[in-house]
């Protein structure tokens, strides 16, 4: 590790929280209905889409009936993306002639989508037509996003009201999520992308001729556009196989930073908008500051494990100075990459600059691990700040238990239904992937998709089904996901992850808005100063501790010791 990598990290941070903070104000504007600079522009569209749909924007709703639209909206785009995927060899738009997408695979690929996983089993440039990439896989970047903020909308309101029977209007906060928030600032990034070399056409491919005298063919496509909001949206989809590890979705160091930024922006804005939307900006900085510590505490662990290198390689006689480079490209160095790999994985992003396969161990476990808490540092565009919520709710009631009172967060008493439910969302994630990953390590077609054995074959699979459960994408590449049982059991992780996850969220949502706030005593743990920061800190790493150490024991701590010791499995 060196001085200027850590002042690389530090300047896209920083970058980040310049724009954060103007971001997530505008965003508690439009998710409250209230006039922002686009409104002459978007406002007209945004009531001739209502009037097309038939929706009454000024009719809120209750918990279970905006869930259930979430969940109808949801089902009607996998149905649309699984119909396109199997039917593209007939649709226009498809230079390259591909057939149709097989049905294991296309379940596998809808459900990524429409739960903002976007795990890829498959080459996008092998693979997909451009009529796929962009009408389905990039319009389900968009509404999957969307739905997320929506979601997030909806909860921070549960603890703004008092005694409110509604917590908005699914339908509403999709709407507006998508015009205001991540439409314009796709256009933006997008163009930004196609400045620093990203294509953007409708053409195939093109013919080149190498430095050999060589003819190659490379395939294109409107790279730029999906780019945008795969960061944007934490979706992480690539359009090529080596995702933005590839020299057209990411040429430079600079587009490099771009997508970690993009990455990042979002989420991160989604705490200011917290911090508005319930009249306490702390609340949010301190929802904000507990991210930060453990990302980047995330990213040392990944800076410092890769910068140390392979000391097999280096009883080779291979230079070490410049540490673990296997799967990295040069052109974005050590710190960057670790700061793209940390961000990826607390994001619910995935989209990947390095193989993370190549990692050392201990550099893997970090992504893994930051996984299986959740997505929540700072998580995916407002399924991080509604997990995080989950984990305030818990540090609040572990404080409660402490002084041996009732707990609050934000004026609501919580109560048993909330924790109960709170344990029920929590549960989802472990039982998922841990489950999935243990049948698949007892059985022998499954074992079969290995690229490795040992410690390092069970963290591929432990990493896939973390990486789906918890709606990442990214991968242990040596896993060969492209099969019917990785395709189908990877497919039910994500719907899990997903939707199993919010049902008893927005449950807590209801039950919250229906309660009357009550004002702060003596006796009320405020929860927005350090204090309350380590709690939650240390709330969510116990519990990811309990739940995950032993599997990750087996895993990448054994390959790291072995490793160590000189030796290979």
């Amino acid at each position: 590790m060196t001085l200027d990598g850590w002042l690389e990290i530090a300047l896209v941070l920083g970058a980040v929280l310049i724009a954060a903070r103007p971001l997530g104000l505008y965003m508690a504007r439009v998710l409250q209905g209230e006039r922002t600079l686009l409104a002459p522009v978007l406002r007209p569209l945004e009531r001739r889409l209502y009037s097309a749909a038939g929706i009454d924007a000024g009719k809120e709703q209750g918990w279970l009936a905006y869930t259930l639209a979430m969940l109808a909206f949801s089902a009607a785009g996998f149905l649309v993306l699984y119909v396109l995927m199997r039917l593209q060899a007939s649709l226009p738009l498809n230079p390259q002639g591909f057939a149709g997408v097989p049905p294991d695979l296309a379940f596998n690929t809808a459900l990524s989508f429409v739960t903002n996983t976007n795990w890829q089993s498959y080459a996008g440039e092998t693979t997909m037509a451009h009529i796929v990439q962009m009408a389905g896989l990039t319009v389900q970047n968009f509404v999957s996003a969307a739905t997320g903020i929506a979601l997030a909308a909806a909860v921070t309101r549960a603890f703004a009201r008092s005694g409110s029977a509604t917590i908005g209007n699914f339908w509403v906060d999709m709407t507006r999520a998508t015009l205001y928030i991540l439409m314009p600032l796709a256009i933006v990034v997008a163009f930004a992308y196609v400045i620093s070399g990203v294509p953007q056409t409708l053409l195939a491919s093109t013919g080149v001729t190498t430095l050999e005298g060589a003819k190659q063919t490379l395939s294109l496509g409107p790279v730029a556009s999906q780019e945008a909001i795969k960061q944007l949206g934490t979706n992480g989809g690539g359009f090529f196989n080596a995702n933005a590890a590839h020299p057209f979705e990411n040429p430079n160091a600079w587009s490099n930073m771009l997508s970690i930024w993009s990455m990042l922006v979002v989420s991160a804005a989604m705490t200011f908008a917290f911090g508005r939307m319930v009249g306490d900006a702390r609340q949010g900085h301190a929802l904000l500051a507990a991210m930060g510590i453990l990302l980047v505490a995330a990213v040392a662990l990944v800076y410092g494990a890769e910068a140390a290198g392979n000391p097999i390689l280096a009883k080779l006689g291979i230079d070490a100075s410049a540490g673990n480079l296997e799967g990295k490209e040069i052109r974005f160095g050590q710190a960057l990459t670790a700061l793209y790999i940390a961000a990826t994985t607390g994001l619910s992003c995935g989209a990947v600059n390095a193989m993370h396969d190549s990692l050392t161990p201990l550099g893997g476990l970090a992504p893994m691990f930051l996984m299986q808490l959740g997505e929540i540092l700072p998580g995916g565009v407002g399924s991080g700040l509604y997990g995080m919520i989950v984990m305030a709710i818990l540090a609040v009631f572990v404080a409660g238990l402490m002084v041996g009172r009732t707990p609050e967060y934000l004026g609501k008493k919580i109560e048993a239904r909330e924790m109960k439910l709170a344990i029920l969302a929590l549960l989802i994630l472990p039982f998922a992937i841990l489950g999935f990953a243990a049948a698949s390590a007892v059985m022998p077609s499954a074992l079969e998709s290995l690229a490795n054995a040992g410690p390092h074959g069970l963290s591929e699979i432990l990493y896939a089904y973390s990486s789906a459960a918890g709606n990442n994408g990214s991968a242990f590449a040596g896993l060969n996901a492209n099969t019917p049982w990785y395709n189908t059991t990877l497919g039910l992780a994500m719907l899990l992850g997903r939707f199993a996850y919010v049902v008893p969220v927005m449950a807590i949502a209801g039950s919250l808005a229906a309660k009357r706030k009550i004002a702060p005593s003596a006796g009320t743990f405020p929860t927005h100063g350090g204090l309350f920061v380590g709690l939650l800190v240390g709330v969510i790493l116990i519990l990811g501790g309990l739940q995950y150490f032993p599997s990750l024991a087996l895993g990448p701590v054994v390959e790291h010791f072995l490793m160590q010791s000189g030796k290979t499995f």
